[in-house]
């Protein structure tokens, strides 16, 4: 871990950026008048979410047009409250 002033911080914003990318610093403590008061860290990598599109593809049958507007009466009903 380094620490550096914020002028310094501003001028060498992009050599603190590579050390932190390369491993050369795990943490670069930026301080105000000889306090810390921000930390420059490397961002964790996004844990991989895998394929999620098409999940749960073949898992129920398909659904047509004509299937779906059969049930439009029925749930219609089922929302103004006439159904049984």
């Amino acid at each position: 871990m380094s620490a550096v002033s914020i002028s310094e911080a501003k001028s060498n914003l992009s050599r603190l950026i590579a050390a932190i990318e390369t491993g050369r610093e795990t943490e670069v403590v930026i301080a105000r008048g000889g306090r810390p008061v921000a930390r420059l860290v490397p961002v964790a990598a996004a844990p991989d979410a895998g394929r999620r599109l098409g999940l749960l593809a073949g898992q129920y049958p398909t659904l047509t047009l004509e299937a779906f507007d059969a049930e439009s009466e029925r749930i219609a009903a089922l929302f103004s409250g006439e159904a049984t």
